[in-house]
């Protein structure tokens, strides 16, 4: 099948409505795999109208300021972690945490977020580095490569009121971030995978708990998000069988978390890529009175009004895909159509918050050095972005 119909002008209306330009929109169309899509499903949505898309950019290229100073380029590992997965013993690729570390740093990073401690068996140190010792082990390898621990997506208490092993566990990882030099110390998933507000407060209560141990050791405690966590709250209406609302006032759930969390104590870190599928997803909702309503989200807009809340953010780029749900195809950051230099722009603050290049599919079963080579597409790209004048 061809990529779009020109005669039918679907696709050049979606186009025009995403700011992209023809030749831009055709090949990221095509490598997402839309050209399988009839051309009246790309009628011009409001969620996907007011995006943040771009023209095209890429690494080294362009006049001005980097949008992104050198000391702040950061990956999380996630994004590689089939190599430091990999047995050393059976590949001359990089594996293991000190030879991704080497790679990274080689690649021109200079931050790296963690999404645990565990490596191949037949790494140096072992397959579980999570421990005093292992964090010690871990700091003499980014201190060798010039890098700085910035996050991880380690462990949050599932207990509450907390239980004492949860309590210690916890304390653990606050010692072994404190050991890795780490500012900020988080998880990979959403508070609560709730609709219902009851429990966000709840949640909300938790993590201001949390945070205020983790300010006690001297660590900002972050939440991270996925594209339900800025869906709209279900707070009032109709109840039904069980007692629950059915309708919205409108508020994202995340919105409702930042007004009940201590910012003092409660940080967060946004996924751009997440956050622009949840505008896709989220536009309308059912308020109080039965009315359909409509609300497009704005992830830069909610960052800009809470800027100091978010200090890290997972940079992930997607092309257009309005068969899968999402409304994106999730690609190497800087090859898709997110536009990266608007939404830094916007946000600002670029020597406060903290870019982590993430690609949820970077690995590759067929071939092993993907992951590592995506890594540096990203930081090219990344590297590349310049203030919008």
């Amino acid at each position: 099948m061809t990529a779009f119909n020109d005669e039918s002008g679907a696709g050049d209306a979606l186009r025009r409505a995403l700011g992209v330009s023809r030749r831009r929109f055709l090949s990221t169309c095509t490598a997402a795999g839309a050209a399988a899509v009839a051309a009246p499903v790309f009628g011009a949505s409001p969620a996907f109208a007011q995006t943040e898309h771009t023209s095209g950019r890429g690494g080294g290229h362009g006049h001005g300021h980097a949008l992104v100073p050198e000391s702040k380029r950061g990956i999380i590992i996630y994004t590689v972690r089939d190599a430091t997965g990999r047995d050393p013993l059976a590949s001359n690729l990089p594996s293991g945490f000190r030879e991704v570390f080497k790679e990274l740093a080689r690649h021109g990073y200079k931050q790296v977020e963690f999404a645990g401690y565990g490596q191949h068996a037949n790494a140096p140190g072992g397959a579980n580095l999570e421990s005093v010792e292992g964090a010690k082990l871990l700091r003499s390898w980014l201190d060798e490569y010039g890098l700085r621990a910035q996050g991880n997506h380690g462990f949050i208490p599932g207990s509450w009121p907390l239980s004492q092993p949860d309590l210690d566990t916890f304390k653990k990882h606050l010692e072994i971030a404190n050991i890795l030099g780490m500012e900020h110390m988080g998880t990979g998933g959403d508070p609560t995978g709730s609709e219902y507000r009851s429990d966000w407060d709840t949640a909300a209560d938790k993590w201001n708990a949390l945070g205020k141990i983790a300010h006690s050791a001297g660590i900002k405690l972050y939440t991270h998000n996925h594209d339900a966590a800025y869906g709209f709250l279900l707070d009032g209406g109709p109840l039904d069988a069980q007692g629950r609302p059915t309708r919205s006032s409108g508020i994202r759930k995340l919105e409702h978390f930042l007004k009940m969390t201590d910012p003092k104590t409660v940080w967060l870190e946004m996924d751009i890529f997440w956050a622009h599928v949840a505008q896709y997803k989220f536009h309308t909702y059912t308020a109080h009175d039965g009315s359909q309503r409509e609300n497009v989200f704005d992830p830069a807009a909610l960052v800009s009004r809470n800027n100091k809340r978010y200090p890290l953010f997972h940079a992930k780029d997607g092309t257009v895909n309005e068969t899968n749900g999402m409304g994106y195809d999730m690609v190497p950051f800087g090859t898709g159509v997110i536009d990266y230099e608007k939404f830094f722009t916007r946000v600002g603050a670029m020597n406060y918050h903290n870019p982590m290049v993430e690609q949820d599919n970077a690995p590759s079963d067929t071939d092993l050095g993907q992951s590592l080579k995506y890594a540096k597409i990203g930081y090219d790209n990344l590297a590349g972005l310049r203030k919008k004048r």
